[in-house]
Parts: structure tokens; C-alpha cells; sequence
């Protein structure tokens, strides 16, 4: 292990955001948490900061909880209570949360963090619409280029969209902040719907969770339960993708997925197909490699690897 990853996790938990977050802070010796940004996009931001603080008390391995934008840059904001619940987090009763939020803006701690650490030792790891990163490359062009890679939750190409025909949930909502960072030359990782369709949850999973006797357990176990009766409904699949945590897991264990580097382009201006990730996966133009498109995944070591994670917290 050369040395610990630096991470700032973009969030707009959302129950499998929760997992992702839980997974990092379970994870001390390969990954520091510097802090967690709320955005909004599942549900809007007075809920989404309010359930990052929630999901870090729950780990009991506090870190610092920062409020971002409650808005795409350039359009209303798009919620999906539809998937999640009306707080966001439903499938379990919380307690409210005693850890503070930050009084900070969410961008500026991003931007501060990126020029106070040196170059390239800043991984940037986005879970919902991609608002904050782009507004804090917008504010300040000068931190894209001290950012080590950006590793996202977000897109979609061979299983098109979730939100829209065409779009995946993260992307369509705010098209313009996705467009400034798939162009800012950061090297990108991308976990699209093609990844995680492919990590489903099971049964024997979920009651595993719940087996652990721990509060993380017993919550992650009634989240699955809860967002598994929407996903199994719409796509018939014995369980529910886990969209977010592959996200840290590939920090963890990069040898989990496999991908290609190509171009992935957002369409911004049509109004069939807005929000879609044009990922030239058989390189038929010559528009230049900007991300690691990722495809593959093995399921099993995926799970293995929450199980293991999620059972020391």
C-alpha cells in the first residue's frame, strides 16, 4: 500500500449512496475521508446534507459534512422521491442527527482542499448530479489540474437511461455541470448503469446484513429492502443494483471491474435524448479518450468485499 487515498465524496444520499459512504469510513487504511459534500438530486439538499450527517453518526467515525448547491446550474431541479422515499433515506427510522453541518459552502471546501493539498493527491468521488464539481471548476479553473482523477456514480450506454429513454438519473439532472467535467481534462473513472445493473443485490445479502446485529446492518439490510421494491418492480431482477458503492469499491479494489478508455461526450441540447452519455465505446471517432468507461464487474467479490467492509462498523 503506497499511501492512503484522499478522497472528497460528493453525495446526494439516497440509499446506496448511504452504502458508499459507509463503505469508504469502513476503510481507514486505504482511504481518507477529508469530507463529505451534499448536493441536491435524489431528494433536495436540506434533506441530502441532512442524511449525509445521518449515514456518518451512524458510522460513528465522524467526518466533516459540508451543504452544497440546491440547484443545477442552469435548470430546475429534478428529484426522484419516486425511488427513494420522500426523505430520501426511507426503510428505517434514524435518529436526527447531533453532528453539525459545516458552515461552510460545500464549494468552496472543495476548492480550498484541492489548493491546500498538493497536486494530485485529491481524488474527487461524485454519487449524485455532478453540480458541485463543476461549479467549483468553474469558480476556480485553477483546481481542476490538482485534482489526482475523478471516480463517479453516473451514465449510462448499453443500458440507456433510467430517468429518461436516454439518460441515466445523475447525468439528466444537471446535463451542463456533467458536460464542464467530462471536458476538464481530469482523468475520469465512470461506473455507469452498464456496471452496476450488473451488481445486484440478493436475498442471502441482505439478510447477511441484517444478521450482523449491528445498527450499520440492520439499516443497510431495510435501505435494500426498501429500494429493491422499486428496481425489482421496474426491471424484474431478482434484486437491486447498488449503484453508488461500486464507486468506493473500485478505490478499494480496482481489479473488481474492468473498462475500456474512450470518449464519453453529454448531450446538453436535445430534448429526446438530454442527459445521455455518448460513450464511443467502439472508438469509431477520433474525438480524444477522456474516461475509463467502465463495463465489467465481478459480482461476488463486490459483495464479498461490502460484507467484509460493512461488518467492522
Amino acid at each position: 500500500m503506497t499511501h492512503r487515498r484522499k478522497i472528497i465524496i460528493d453525495t446526494d444520499p439516497g440509499q446506496d449512496d448511504a452504502v458508499a459512504i459507509l463503505l469508504a469510513l469502513a476503510s481507514p487504511e486505504e482511504i481518507e475521508v477529508l469530507g463529505i459534500t451534499a448536493v441536491a438530486g435524489n431528494v433536495p439538499l436540506a434533506l441530502t446534507e441532512r442524511n449525509a450527517r445521518i449515514v456518518v453518526e451512524l458510522s460513528g467515525r465522524p467526518v466533516p459534512v459540508f451543504a452544497g448547491c440546491d440547484a443545477p446550474l442552469r435548470r430546475k431541479l429534478v428529484t426522484a422521491e419516486h425511488v427513494h422515499g420522500k426523505t430520501g433515506l426511507d426503510g428505517i427510522p434514524l435518529p436526527e442527527p447531533t453532528l453539525p453541518l459545516q458552515s461552510q459552502h460545500g464549494v468552496d471546501f472543495i476548492i480550498e482542499t484541492l489548493r491546500r493539498e498538493p497536486p494530485g493527491m485529491v481524488t474527487l468521488c461524485p454519487l449524485g448530479p455532478l453540480t458541485n464539481i463543476a461549479a467549483a471548476f468553474q469558480r476556480a479553473p485553477d483546481v481542476a489540474g490538482r485534482v489526482a482523477e475523478i471516480v463517479l456514480m453516473g451514465g449510462a450506454y448499453f443500458e440507456v437511461g433510467n430517468i429518461t429513454p436516454a439518460a441515466e438519473f445523475n447525468i439528466y439532472v444537471d446535463p451542463e455541470a456533467a458536460e464542464i467535467v467530462f471536458r476538464s481534462g481530469v482523468p475520469l473513472v465512470v461506473m455507469p448503469l452498464d456496471v452496476t445493473h450488473k451488481a445486484l443485490t440478493s436475498r442471502d445479502w441482505v439478510e447477511e446484513m441484517r444478521s450482523l446485529g449491528t445498527e450499520v446492518g440492520r439499516a443497510v439490510a431495510s435501505w435494500t429492502d426498501f429500494f429493491e421494491r422499486f428496481d425489482t418492480e421496474k426491471y424484474g431482477s431478482a434484486g437491486a443494483p447498488l449503484h453508488d458503492p461500486t464507486v468506493i469499491a473500485y478505490l478499494l479494489r480496482p481489479g473488481l471491474f474492468s473498462g475500456r478508455h474512450i470518449n464519453v461526450e453529454i448531450e446538453t441540447q436535445s430534448e429526446l435524448t438530454l442527459g445521455m452519455t455518448v460513450a464511443d465505446w467502439w472508438r469509431v471517432t477520433d474525438r480524444p479518450v477522456n474516461a475509463l468507461f467502465v463495463g465489467g464487474v465481478d459480482r461476488d467479490g463486490f459483495y464479498a468485499l461490502l460484507s467484509e467492509r460493512l461488518a467492522r462498523l
